[in-house]
C-alpha cells in the first residue's frame, strides 16, 4: 500500500481491489463459484483460497474480505434456502465454524467475531443462490477513520499470507 499526497489530496493505492471493482454482474463467471472451486483438484486449493475440505462443506477465504481473516463456510451442495440443509450439512457447517474461530484465535488473536449469513440479495448476499456463512474476526479499533470518513477499508495482510498462516491450524486434529 502506498499513500501519496499531491496538492492536499491523499491517494490510497490498493491495486488488488481493482478486480473487485471491475467485477460487474455482466462480467461475472458463468455458473457458481462455490460449486466450481471444490470440484477442482486439491493442488489448486491455494490459488482458489480453499483452506479446508470437509465431507459436506468446506472453508475458504473471502476473496474480497471485510477484515483480515474473513472466512466462508460453504456446503458443497448448491442450495439457496437454509431450510434445505440436511442435518449432516448443518452439523458439519457448525463444526467448521467452530474450527474456523479456533484457528483465527490462534493465528490472529481477534477480540471478537461476526458470524452469520445473508440470505437473499436484499439481505446483502453477494452470491445469493448458494448459501454460506461468514466468519469475520474483529479487533478493537478495526473500524477507524478510514471506513467511516474515507469509505475505504484497509486490509493489512495479503490473502496468500493469511491462507498460509491459517492452514497449519486447520491441519491440527
Amino acid at each position: 500500500m502506498k499513500i501519496n499526497s499531491e496538492r492536499g489530496i491523499k491517494h490510497l493505492w490498493a491495486p488488488w481491489r481493482l478486480q473487485y471493482i471491475q467485477n460487474t454482474n455482466a462480467e461475472k463467471e458463468k455458473g457458481c463459484i462455490f460449486c466450481s472451486i471444490p470440484k477442482e483438484p486439491s493442488e489448486n486449493d491455494q490459488k482458489n483460497l480453499l483452506l479446508f475440505r470437509g465431507e459436506k462443506a468446506f472453508v475458504m477465504l473471502n476473496k474480497f474480505p471485510y477484515n483480515n481473516g474473513h472466512l466462508l463456510v460453504i456446503p458443497y451442495r448448491h442450495i439457496a434456502d437454509f431450510e434445505q440443509l440436511n442435518s449432516g450439512e448443518k452439523l458439519e457447517m457448525m463444526d467448521l465454524i467452530e474450527k474456523s474461530i479456533r484457528a483465527l484465535k490462534k493465528a490472529f488473536h481477534p477480540q471478537g467475531f461476526n458470524v452469520g449469513m445473508n440470505l437473499g440479495r436484499v439481505a446483502g448476499a453477494g452470491i445469493d443462490d448458494h448459501i454460506h456463512f461468514h466468519i469475520v474476526p474483529r479487533w478493537n479499533g478495526d473500524t477507524n477513520f478510514m471506513p467511516v470518513v474515507g469509505q475505504t477499508k484497509v486490509i493489512s495482510s495479503s490473502l496468500e499470507d493469511t491462507l498460509r498462516t491459517l492452514k497449519k491450524y486447520f491441519e491440527e486434529k
